[in-house]
Protein backbone atom coordinates (compact mmCIF):
# COMPACT_ATOMS: atom_id res chain seq x y z
CA UNK A 1 0.00 0.00 0.00
CA UNK A 2 1.09 3.44 -0.31
CA UNK A 3 -0.16 6.98 0.92
CA UNK A 4 -0.57 10.01 -0.82
CA UNK A 5 1.21 12.37 2.11
CA UNK A 6 0.60 15.72 -0.15
CA UNK A 7 -0.11 17.55 -3.40
CA UNK A 8 2.08 20.01 -5.13
CA UNK A 9 0.82 22.42 -7.68
CA UNK A 10 3.39 22.12 -11.03
CA UNK A 11 4.06 24.54 -13.71
CA UNK A 12 4.37 22.14 -17.66
CA UNK A 13 4.94 22.85 -20.88
CA UNK A 14 0.95 22.84 -21.53
CA UNK A 15 -0.05 24.59 -18.49
CA UNK A 16 -0.29 23.75 -14.35
CA UNK A 17 -1.61 20.51 -12.75
CA UNK A 18 -1.39 18.66 -9.56
CA UNK A 19 0.56 16.18 -8.98
CA UNK A 20 0.71 13.81 -6.08
CA UNK A 21 3.02 12.93 -3.51
CA UNK A 22 2.66 9.00 -2.63
CA UNK A 23 4.77 7.40 0.23
CA UNK A 24 5.40 3.56 0.52
CA UNK A 25 5.40 1.70 3.63
CA UNK A 26 8.78 1.73 5.92
CA UNK A 27 11.72 -0.47 5.22
CA UNK A 28 14.86 -1.38 7.01
CA UNK A 29 18.14 -0.39 5.04
CA UNK A 30 21.46 -1.78 5.64
CA UNK A 31 24.13 1.21 5.34
CA UNK A 32 27.12 -0.03 3.16
CA UNK A 33 29.11 2.70 5.19
CA UNK A 34 28.47 1.56 8.55
CA UNK A 35 26.56 -1.39 8.33
CA UNK A 36 23.89 0.09 10.75
CA UNK A 37 20.43 -0.45 9.77
CA UNK A 38 18.13 2.58 9.64
CA UNK A 39 14.35 3.31 8.78
CA UNK A 40 13.36 4.46 5.35
CA UNK A 41 10.16 4.89 2.75
CA UNK A 42 10.30 5.11 -0.80
CA UNK A 43 8.15 7.91 -2.44
CA UNK A 44 7.29 9.56 -5.70
CA UNK A 45 5.24 11.75 -7.39
CA UNK A 46 2.59 11.06 -10.03
CA UNK A 47 0.53 13.34 -12.08
CA UNK A 48 -3.16 14.02 -11.86
CA UNK A 49 -6.34 15.55 -13.18
CA UNK A 50 -8.00 16.67 -10.14
CA UNK A 51 -8.36 20.14 -8.74
CA UNK A 52 -6.67 21.03 -5.94
CA UNK A 53 -10.02 20.85 -3.81
CA UNK A 54 -10.19 17.13 -4.42
CA UNK A 55 -6.30 16.75 -4.96
CA UNK A 56 -6.52 17.85 -0.43
CA UNK A 57 -9.28 15.62 -0.10
CA UNK A 58 -6.87 12.78 -0.99
CA UNK A 59 -4.35 13.67 1.63
CA UNK A 60 -3.92 10.71 4.01
CA UNK A 61 -5.89 7.76 1.73
CA UNK A 62 -3.94 4.79 0.84
CA UNK A 63 -3.65 3.05 -2.67
CA UNK A 64 -3.34 -0.22 -3.53
CA UNK A 65 0.33 -1.23 -4.97
CA UNK A 66 3.92 -0.10 -4.59
CA UNK A 67 6.96 2.12 -5.08
CA UNK A 68 9.28 0.85 -7.30
CA UNK A 69 12.91 1.17 -8.54
CA UNK A 70 12.55 2.55 -11.60
CA UNK A 71 15.97 2.22 -13.97
CA UNK A 72 16.76 6.12 -15.64
CA UNK A 73 19.91 8.35 -17.33
CA UNK A 74 22.37 8.36 -14.68
CA UNK A 75 21.88 12.39 -12.86
CA UNK A 76 23.78 13.82 -9.93
CA UNK A 77 22.08 14.20 -6.58
CA UNK A 78 23.82 16.09 -3.38
CA UNK A 79 22.53 13.92 -0.19
CA UNK A 80 21.65 16.65 2.15
CA UNK A 81 22.99 14.74 5.40
CA UNK A 82 26.51 14.64 3.82
CA UNK A 83 26.90 17.12 1.10
CA UNK A 84 28.20 14.32 -0.74
CA UNK A 85 27.28 14.21 -4.62
CA UNK A 86 26.60 10.89 -5.82
CA UNK A 87 25.36 9.52 -9.43
CA UNK A 88 22.03 7.53 -9.41
CA UNK A 89 21.03 5.58 -12.50
CA UNK A 90 17.16 4.98 -11.04
CA UNK A 91 14.07 6.62 -9.41
CA UNK A 92 11.05 5.21 -8.31
CA UNK A 93 7.82 4.89 -9.71
CA UNK A 94 4.11 4.25 -8.49
CA UNK A 95 3.36 0.46 -9.56
CA UNK A 96 -0.56 -0.86 -9.52
CA UNK A 97 -0.34 -4.21 -7.54
CA UNK A 98 -1.26 -5.98 -10.75
CA UNK A 99 1.71 -4.63 -12.00
CA UNK A 100 5.55 -5.29 -11.09
CA UNK A 101 7.55 -2.20 -12.76
CA UNK A 102 5.51 1.02 -14.35
CA UNK A 103 4.08 0.55 -17.78
CA UNK A 104 6.06 3.90 -18.70
CA UNK A 105 9.76 4.39 -17.51
CA UNK A 106 9.44 8.34 -17.81
CA UNK A 107 9.36 8.85 -13.91
CA UNK A 108 10.07 12.45 -12.52
CA UNK A 109 13.07 12.05 -10.47
CA UNK A 110 12.88 13.03 -6.54
CA UNK A 111 16.48 14.79 -6.28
Amino acid sequence: MVTVKNYHLREGEKGNYISLELTGEVELVQSTNTGRFYATARKCFIFSTFDEAMAKNLVGKTLPGNIVRVPCDPYEYTVPESGEIITLSHSYGYAPEEVETPVQQSVMAIA
